[in-house]
């Protein structure tokens, strides 16, 4: 399958060329509650993929310079299945010679990158300052002051925003992936959280909080980023994607709770890997976040501890306070995996037939463009 569509590739580039030129984009509807065309006016529902890394769990970074052509396969497979955005992570190491110089090589790419996803008709979830791979964050970045750190990180976003505000095929920037603001009163000594399959999602925006109201650290940062972004860009949505336990409630929570920052942003994108067993649960966590009044996108979930009969019904029963979904794809599209002989390539394969089952239904009964 890939090596057809690498042949095809020229053909889909040359036929879309006019289609990637009248690309609609994106804003908030006027009632506040939904997405747009701004054009047309006509509805807009994210259904898609997260694109983190092929198979091999080789970042996007760490390839797409030798293997573009494993990129613009990968956007050609995910279109065919039937995706609108593609939520890509950019790594802060490899973005930043210095706390104050970006790097233009990975600009370019980058550039290249929002070309393709013109040329293929997919918006992109552009969300950065990723340190999934703690071996490739730079020692000089670890070492910044919380202020310093902050400034590093509106260069990055500085530099991201001038590339790309031109692109209608920019959906969002997604300021950081699973932010927290710690706790306790206990200065850490890591800006990472634990890791996961050997990468790290969680990342603190501050080792010590300094006795300061959590949500309002919060609202700092994320203030001082978007200024960033709006210094080049003043159209694209803006927003950061959370992890579950970002509401308020008893227990462990991020510090980035929905209500105290909504205004700073202009959706919620959060992370939720239903249980079986505990769909009410989950539902009720994503009204949690649709309380606030903006609109939710499901910027992570996966068949990880559920199966696809019951992720379906999830997602079903979230349509109501949700306007977007967004899962996984590794580089291998169904036909590709059949039969599955490991767990991972069947729960894969489990969601990539969901996927494709809902797409008709969700997006298409929309009446959105394709």
């Amino acid at each position: 399958m890939r090596m057809i569509y690498r042949a095809l590739l020229p053909l889909l580039v040359l036929t879309s060329q006019l289609a990637a030129a009248e690309l609609q984009w994106i804003r908030v509807s006027d009632d506040g509650k939904k997405f747009v065309h701004t054009e047309s006016g006509t509805p807009f529902i994210p259904w898609g993929f997260n694109y983190d890394h092929e198979g091999d769990g080789k970042l996007l970074e760490d390839y797409w310079d030798d293997q573009w052509p494993t990129v613009e396969a990968a956007f050609g497979e995910m279109k065919a299945l039937g995706a609108n955005v593609v939520r890509i992570h950019l790594q802060f190491g490899r973005f930043m010679e210095s706390p104050t110089e970006p790097r233009q090589r990975s600009l370019d790419q980058l550039a290249r990158l929002v070309q393709l996803a013109e040329h293929t008709e997919l918006y992109l979830d552009l969300t950065g300052l990723g340190c999934y791979h703690k071996q490739d964050v730079p020692a000089w970045y670890d070492t910044l002051s919380k202020e310093d750190r902050w400034a590093a990180q509106a260069v990055f976003w500085e530099a991201v925003a001038k590339t790309c505000s031109a692109s209608p095929a920019i959906f969002c920037y997604d300021l950081m992936n699973e932010p927290v603001v710690p706790g306790g009163d206990k200065r850490r000594d890591d800006w990472l959280g634990p890791g996961f399959g050997g990468k790290h999602f969680v990342q603190f925006i501050t080792l010590d909080r300094n006795n300061r109201n959590r949500p309002e650290v919060a609202r700092d940062w994320i203030r001082k980023l978007t200024s960033a972004i709006r210094k080049h860009d003043k159209l694209h949505l803006v927003t950061v994607g959370l992890v579950p336990w970002s509401l308020d409630r008893p227990g462990m929570t991020s510090g980035f709770v929905p209500e105290a920052i909504a205004d700073e942003l202009d959706f919620i994108a959060m992370h939720i890997y239903p249980e079986s067993g505990k769909l009410a649960e989950a539902i009720e966590t994503v009204k949690g976040f649709a309380a606030v009044g903006k609109p939710v996108v499901i910027e992570e979930t996966f068949t990880l501890k559920c199966g696809a009969d019951e992720l379906e019904q999830f997602i079903d029963q979230s349509r109501p306070y949700a306007t977007g979904w967004i899962g996984f794809y590794w580089g291998k599209t169904p036909d590709e995996i059949r039969p599955a002989k490991t767990i991972p390539e069947a729960l894969t394969l489990g969601w990539l037939e969901l996927f494709q089952k809902k797409r008709g239904e969700i997006v298409g009964q929309a009446g959105q463009h394709p």
